[in-house]
């Protein structure tokens, strides 16, 4: 009976963030509708779902979400699989972490749209450079999270593999990987969000097509129910993105599932 109550509670506290929402569109529109803010500037939500479907009707939204998620997903596996290999490589070797460390160090830092026109010299004014960016965005949280992951684990699973002598592969497999996978799967959520914000402000500055030139044009000739139903879509690849990986999490590391429940 304590689990029922405890699972209806988590279910009303889910509903919460989308009352609010509701609620919100709901002043919005009541402002909007009866002068007490401009129009022109925060175009009530009717409007904007109506300029949403009509983006998806006449095909304008579909070939700009085609190419943004071509360039995400290129960036993503680009920097995230180099990034995972060479976090847990770090995190399990110190004379590696020692080496490799102060580089890390130097470069996470920088901006990464500071390195793009770098990156168009080396690359080319094409997708390249821009796949170039969105790679290195992403490699960065993936390297810090997978190495976080390694150096958490307990130091006596490490002995107690040895003592049953196991060689590297299987001390790799049985210890590390799922040792690691929830701070990874962690670093895949981030690695994400920075992605994401990165193609967006790359077709902002130099691209011909994608959400962010949808964004830029929208500005331009002050189409701002255009500018909001693009930045509905992009909030919407973020919440099916990060609701996918959190599944994933859930699938991939069940002894993980804790972190996600809101039970006491």
């Amino acid at each position: 009976m304590n689990q029922e109550s405890s699972q209806m509670r988590v279910n009303n506290e889910r509903l919460i963030p989308i009352l609010i929402t509701l609620l919100i569109l709901g002043v919005w529109e009541g402002l909007a509708y009866s002068g007490h803010i401009s129009v022109l500037f925060y175009p009530p939500p009717s409007k904007i779902f109506q300029t949403l479907w009509r983006l998806v009707i006449d095909g304008k939204l579909a070939a700009n979400l085609d190419d943004t998620l071509v360039r995400l997903g290129l960036g993503l596996a680009l920097g995230m699989v180099p990034g995972v290999v060479l976090g847990l490589s770090m995190g399990w070797s110190s004379r590696l972490r020692r080496i490799v460390d102060p580089f890390i160090a130097a470069f996470h830092p920088i901006p990464k749209t500071a390195i793009f026109p770098l990156f168009m010299i080396i690359f080319g004014i094409g997708e390249s450079s821009k796949i170039a960016t969105i790679a290195i965005a992403t490699f960065f949280p993936a390297l810090i999270n997978s190495m976080a992951g390694v150096r958490q684990i307990n130091p006596v699973y490490f002995e107690v593999a040895h003592n049953f002598g196991a060689n590297t592969w299987k001390t790799f497999i049985r210890v590390i990987l799922p040792g690691s996978l929830p701070m990874v799967l962690a670093g895949a959520r981030i690695a994400f969000n920075n992605a994401l914000v990165i193609t967006i402000a790359l077709e902002l500055l130099v691209a011909r097509q994608g959400l962010g030139v949808m964004i830029w044009y929208a500005w331009e000739t002050l189409r701002t129910q255009d500018l909001y139903a693009t930045l509905v879509i992009i909030a919407v690849i973020g919440i099916i993105a990060n609701f996918l990986l959190q599944k994933a999490t859930l699938a991939m590391v069940p002894w993980y599932k804790h972190s996600f429940d809101d039970e006491e």
